[in-house]
């Protein structure tokens, strides 16, 4: 559908759209896979260039067009624009937003123009400018957007949002310290204020969360779980999905926040009126010892016998073994999980994961119960195997038999 009436006399604005859109039409059929290397750098570049020019002129236009909102009944384009486009209204209020910031900065909006700044480094260059404090002097704001536009021949928009952030350190070293001490303390303050964690179960045995925490939590949270999911940790086994393609690092890093959940010291957990915070497991005697059985944890979720033994080992979870008509048999023993003593020398005997064929590292591996905790089995070094987290879960999946050699060595077979 077109908006323009071809007998009118176009504006230039609207004869140059009309324009692109045909000349881009003209080479869609062109088959790229057949230029040259050195056509495709040029081609690449004076579209990225294009591109760029093309986002100044929609963002200088939307700026303009406050009246087409008038007659639409809103405030502004972005309603009428969004709709017509099949575009998100967030889009277009970014592209609104950097019309109105060129107004009050032409300089940005000449280079956006001309192909030489890209949209997100003008972006990234008039908030800069614009967050300095308001005793700055225009003398001073002048040469801070001078210093970025410089930069931004360098450097991309992500490397001028950090340099921005300091661009008084370089003119106007005086006020620079005591602006970024103010700057600081005030991403704290909100930071602080908007911390918050939701999470909620599917009913399908997923659990779905969101949370946001301040920038250094999520630094030391990611560099944890990066440790976790280090491939250094894991043998290439556990390095590939079910169907034997490699893990993407997100499936890589959730499963190391399921190890990182799953084996956090209980006796580091806060206590509740004395007693530390802990999940526990309900399941019969008979249901313990089964294939097929289920346990119920206390807030109501239900998982397989066999996850309630494998977490048994190492996780922060309690199991109350009951009997037939419900009263408790074992409550816990004094001590469920190995202590480092025991770990180092399992390390030593074992040398890491006992499956044969596994070249686990001890440190990335858990240590198991031969004969299961949950089912009286001792926590000591006869009992106790080094099992990586791979074949730690088939230890506690019915689904395979596990045959324990006279070298030690465990191997896995599935049941038929």
């Amino acid at each position: 559908m077109t908006l323009v009436d071809p007998v009118e006399q176009l504006h230039p604005i609207v004869e140059c759209a009309v324009d692109l859109r045909a000349s881009l039409k003209g080479v869609a059929p062109v088959e790229p896979v057949f230029m040259s290397v050195g056509e495709k750098r040029a081609a690449l570049v004076e579209l990225v260039a294009a591109r760029s020019q093309l986002d100044g002129l929609l963002s200088r236009v939307l700026a303009a067009s406050d009246d087409v909102g008038t007659v639409e009944g809103s405030r502004d384009a972005v309603p009428w624009v969004a709709a017509e486009t099949r575009s998100t209204r967030r889009e277009v209020r970014r592209d609104l937003a950097l019309g109105r910031a060129m107004e009050n900065h032409p300089e940005v909006g000449r280079l956006l123009a001309d192909g030489t700044l890209r949209a997100e480094q003008a972006r990234a260059i008039v908030e800069a400018v614009d967050a300095l404090p308001d005793r700055v002097d225009v003398a001073v704001r002048e040469e801070a957007e001078a210093r970025l536009l410089a930069y931004a021949r360098l450097h991309d928009a992500r490397a001028l949002r950090q340099i921005g952030k300091r661009i008084l350190d370089v003119v106007a070293p005086e006020v620079g310290e005591s602006a970024e001490a103010d700057a600081l303390a005030e991403e704290e303050r909100r930071a602080a204020e908007s911390v918050s964690f939701l999470m909620s179960d599917d009913g399908e045995g997923r659990c779905h969360g969101r949370f946001t925490v301040p920038s250094h939590v999520g630094a030391i949270l990611r560099r944890i779980l990066q440790a976790l999911a280090n491939p250094a940790r894991h043998t290439e086994g556990d390095l590939r999905d079910e169907n034997g393609v490699w893990k993407p690092s997100r499936r890589r890093m959730g499963e190391a926040f399921v190890e990182y959940v799953e084996r956090y010291p209980l006796d580091a957990t806060p206590q509740t009126a004395g007693v530390s915070v802990s999940v526990v497991v309900a399941v019969t005697l008979q249901d313990l010892l089964g294939e097929h059985a289920v346990a119920l944890l206390d807030d109501g979720t239900r998982m397989s016998a066999a996850q309630a033994r494998r977490l048994a080992c190492e996780a922060g979870i309690v199991p109350v073994v009951l009997g037939g008509d419900g009263q408790v048999l074992d409550l816990g023993r004094s001590r469920r999980l190995f202590s480092k003593a025991q770990r180092i020398a399992l390390g030593l005997r074992d040398g890491g994961c006992t499956a044969k064929g596994c070249e686990t590292t001890a440190s990335g591996c858990h240590a198991h119960h031969d004969d299961p905790w949950s089912n009286g089995g001792a926590t000591d070094l006869v009992n106790g195997r080094l099992l990586c987290p791979r074949h730690h879960r088939l230890a506690h999946d019915p689904r395979y038999a596990k045959t324990i050699h006279a070298d030690n060595q465990v191997s896995f077979t599935m049941r038929t």
